[in-house]
């Protein structure tokens, strides 16, 4: 949701993704597939966070994003691909509302290094959140969006022979959760980053933006109003973004937000996802699967986002015993983060995938 384009929760999603050397080899006996596309040797940009560089990318990196534009179904679609030269893993990232996946570019360059080259690695946008209206105006719901990384799956991934590892970040946790139902042969693992699971009738911002999002007047007017900074010169709106949201965000987030997510398209979307997302999220989880795959989903809650509570963390670990869970917490909000997500993530992910390994060996 629109909130998430400043709330500081997405780059710590990384460290639980770093995979131990056991688990590495856990698939060693499954055929690995080697993919066609080199890796350039070119050393990649670091990582601006702060006033301080990213340690997490280093000047030797080899982790060189590729951007594409896939049609899906006969929908445009805007991927982030970074290709291993010998993968054991692929790793399907799907983001939070707004959808925006060029957002994450640095992040899932560091999580390719963190991982130690061994897993390559797509970001999939959503349809209509892009640069361009291909869809010329029509707004896309949830279960859509749901429908579209499915069709994306059986389209673009079917052929894979490594393990496919599904991450999502806040209502991509959810969709990540929904995928694994639905085709539940495809998929090995989900992480689920701050996951939006239950809309929270206690949060008053929830409360807020739920009204804005089933409002269509203001839902326009808003969209309209954010359309006219999409207006200015890309160094314009570049510029005043950045004096708006501070120095943490790196030059790729600013120019998603200021190419992709100024636009009335994508903004209208944007209202339109969120406003389905609270209609479905008012159900109750489907806990009975989460307790029947406990040993293949693991979650990351922070302890600054609105949209996955520590509450609803409580909740996770009451309905889902011994479930694989951790809690982000962070001394200093203000450093170390790739578009909100806390660089020490990459540890949190290291352990939890280190748990469900443990897991994997007991069954």
């Amino acid at each position: 949701m629109l909130i998430h384009l400043s709330s500081p929760t997405l780059s710590s999603s990384l460290r639980i993704l770093t995979f131990t050397p056991s688990l590495r080899y856990s698939f060693i006996n499954q055929p690995l597939q080697t993919y066609r596309t080199a890796i350039p040797s070119t050393p990649t940009r670091l990582v601006q966070m702060g006033h301080e560089k990213s340690q997490l990318v280093s000047q030797k990196s080899h982790a060189i994003s590729n951007f594409r534009l896939c049609n899906v179904s006969g929908r445009k679609t805007e991927l982030v691909e970074i290709h291993a030269t010998n993968p054991r893993f692929h790793v399907l990232f799907i983001p939070g509302n707004p959808g925006v996946v060029s957002f994450y570019t640095d992040f899932l360059e560091s999580l390719y290094e963190q991982m130690g080259e061994t897993a390559s690695i797509t970001g999939i946008g959503y349809i209509s959140h892009s640069e361009k209206d291909w869809e010329h105006g029509r707004l896309f719901g949830l279960k859509e969006q749901i429908d579209h990384k499915i069709n994306f799956i059986q389209q673009e991934l079917q052929s894979i022979e490594v393990p496919l590892i599904l991450i999502g970040h806040s209502i991509g946790s959810f969709m990540s959760l929904e995928i694994y139902k639905r085709i539940p042969e495809k998929v090995a693992y989900i992480f689920a980053l701050y996951p939006f699971l239950a809309v929270d009738t206690k949060s008053q911002q929830q409360s807020i933006i739920k009204k804005i999002s089933r409002s269509q007047f203001t839902s326009n007017v808003i969209s309209a109003i954010v359309a006219l900074f999409g207006f200015l010169p890309i160094w314009a709106s570049r510029f005043i973004a950045k004096i708006s949201l501070g120095k943490s965000w790196s030059t790729s987030a600013l120019d998603a937000l200021c190419t992709r997510v100024l636009k009335y398209h994508t903004m209208r979307n944007v209202l339109y996802l969120t406003m389905t997302e609270f209609e479905e999220l008012v159900k109750v989880p489907d806990w009975d699967f989460m307790r029947e795959k406990r040993n293949r989903i693991a979650f990351l809650y922070g302890d600054d986002d609105h949209w996955a509570p520590l509450h609803m963390h409580d909740e996770v670990v009451k309905q889902v015993p011994n479930a694989i869970i951790e809690v982000e917490k962070e001394e200093n909000p203000n450093l170390n983060r790739i578009h909100g997500i806390p660089i020490s993530i990459i540890n949190k992910l290291y352990v939890m995938h280190k748990k469900l390994y443990v897991f994997e060996i007991q069954e």
